[in-house]
């Protein structure tokens, strides 16, 4: 059974950085392609950024383009989320996932077959 552990959440000011970060067990990480999503109070679950099995390809919402970067290693069962600029916009908490390989990287939730717990991200002066 997979399992998605996510860490690096925390309160920060509109501007700053920060990393999250997602490690997984119980599964074959490298043929898992891997995505962050977020939901507000109040809002639906959205994606943020995927990555495929071999980080080759990445995917952004178009809120975060520019600002978040996402990226892998296999060697650690780790996958990463770099936060830059952040807004308040950006709180939420912020869930990893995982599914088995597609021919692209997708962005719907459906689509992601484990999850996270989650972890919370609130920006805030």
């Amino acid at each position: 059974q997979v399992q998605l552990v996510e860490s690096g959440g925390g309160l920060v000011q509109p501007g700053d950085s920060l990393r999250l970060s997602c490690a997984a067990s119980g599964g074959t990480f490298s043929s898992f392609d891997m995505a962050w999503f977020r939901q507000a109070p109040g809002k639906e679950r959205e994606f943020v950024a995927g990555i495929s099995w071999s980080g080759g390809s990445t995917k952004f919402a178009d809120s975060v383009k520019g600002r978040f970067t996402i990226s892998r290693d296999n060697g650690k069962n780790t996958v990463y989320l770099q936060m830059n600029s952040l807004k308040p916009d950006d709180t939420a908490i912020y869930y990893c996932a995982a599914r088995k390989c597609a021919v692209v990287v997708l962005s719907r939730a459906y689509e992601y077959d484990h999850w996270g717990q989650g972890t919370q991200v609130t920006v805030s002066s």
